[in-house]
């Protein structure tokens, strides 16, 4: 499931790009010596009047006023001098190089958590017990992409998603409701194209790097199962895919739109009657239609099926190789559990996104009515985490050129599920021993 669309946006929702996130590799050079962390004397760097010094590091976010607010909040905190380092370029990499070392950060961001490699190296700690009777307030589907053998270990900052976004005035004037199933949706889609306008949008590649995991959902399978094994070795599994490219077939999905999925341009412009797309476009959706729109999960196969959406999240680590773990999990408790305020305003003021928690959804102004808070109700009822914690970058690239073979070039499903599962259950395995 290819999405590295999103690398070039620098921000928040770069991290629907780590189906499987890169694993830790060699590579150590791309820390540099510029790492933004204090040189430690005497056993670890400290601040002004004795404190332990920290180092915060995040990802370039594109959103205005992100970095100023992070740095305000890293301001606000009393037990240590937290300092942020705002990280450009190949953040993934140099990130997980660093863990390498003693120069990487004490605290930092990841998207959907750490790696399955970086846990089972040790290099980062077990948050488990800051999130106390918190837990049950975070969303279900991101907090499980976090645990690994019963321990979290991550705190999720901030909920993105994505979903499918219709013209209601279009589906009104062809007689459209919105579909229920994958095959009210194909059947939608046709009679939406006239014209120049086509049915459906769900980016350039027809859907193939996009929506291999909505169409296991919808079929009620998964990548893998809960007992960490291959998920969808299943006829009808095959059938959920294959109908990827019957859509491919069906001329009525705009191929070749100026801007991909990730924009809202398509549907705005009215290039498209449907598209499926993230809640960030929600600002750009609102200026161009309206309320001329309304929002949906990705339908399921059939009436045995689910609908989902999508969801991922920036999560708080902790490195192993911290001289202050202790100090580093209690400012990741601090900002990401007890100050409510700070991840209210981190989650709704820059952007637009969902709380990492469910008490303070009602509590963003963003999300109170209409569309968005039909968004925010689908990402906590239907929410399926973007892919498992033991999904590993070499099954997520050999699952995304299955998935450009059965949608592009018209392979046969079943086939290339078979072809697949070697390559994940050796993966499994080496992650597992």
């Amino acid at each position: 499931m290819e999405q590295n669309v999103f690398r070039s946006q620098l921000n928040r929702r770069s991290l629907f790009a780590l189906g499987g996130a890169a694993a830790v590799t060699g590579a150590l050079a791309a820390c540099g010596g510029n790492t933004g962390r204090e040189t430690a004397t005497n056993g670890g760097a400290t601040g002004g009047g004795g404190k332990v010094t920290l180092n915060q590091w995040y990802h370039q976010y594109g959103e205005q006023g992100t970095q100023q607010a992070v740095e305000r909040y890293a301001a606000a905190y009393p037990n240590a001098t937290v300092k942020v380092s705002w990280k450009p370029g190949d953040y993934d990499q140099s990130t997980a190089a660093s863990l390498l070392t003693d120069a990487g950060p004490d605290v930092f961001e990841y998207g959907n958590g750490p790696t399955i490699d970086m846990i089972k190296g040790g290099q980062v700690v077990d948050l488990t017990d800051a999130f106390g009777d918190t837990k049950s307030d975070f969303n279900d589907s991101v907090l499980k992409r976090v645990t690994y053998q019963d321990k979290i270990w991550a705190i999720p900052q901030v909920i993105d998603m994505q979903l499918l976004v219709y013209r209601t005035s279009m589906l009104d004037k062809a007689g459209v409701k919105p579909p229920e199933t994958v095959d009210d949706l194909i059947a939608a889609s046709k009679k939406l194209t006239t014209g120049d306008v086509k049915g459906l949008f769900v980016g350039n590649d027809g859907g193939a790097g996009l929506l291999g995991g909505p169409m296991l959902w919808s079929a009620g399978f998964d990548y893998l199962t809960d007992d960490n094994e291959f998920g969808f070795d299943d006829p009808r599994a095959a059938t959920a895919l294959g109908k990827l490219r019957e859509l491919w077939q069906s001329k009525s999905i705009l191929l070749g739109a100026p801007k991909d999925w990730f924009d809202a341009s398509a549907l705005t412009s009215g290039l498209t009657a449907m598209q499926f797309t993230g809640l960030w476009t929600f600002p750009d959706i609102k200026k161009g239609l309206g309320d001329d729109f309304g929002v949906m999960a990705w339908p399921k196969l059939d009436a045995s099926g689910k609908d989902s959406v999508p969801v991922g999240a920036y999560g708080s680590c902790v490195s192993a190789k911290s001289q202050h773990v202790d100090e580093a999990k209690a400012f990741a408790k601090w900002l990401w559990v007890d100050q409510t305020s700070f991840q209210l305003d981190f989650a709704t003021a820059y952007g637009f996104h969902i709380p990492s928690r469910t008490s303070l959804i009602p509590k963003a102004a963003t999300l109170k009515a209409g569309q968005a808070a039909e968004a925010a109700k689908l990402a906590t009822e239907v929410g399926h985490a973007q892919s498992p914690l033991l999904w590993t970058p070499k099954s997520n690239t050999a699952f995304g050129d299955m998935m450009s073979r059965i949608v592009k070039d018209g392979a046969d499903p079943m086939t290339e599920i078979t072809k697949l599962k070697p390559i994940v259950d050796a993966e499994l395995k080496r992650v597992q021993a």
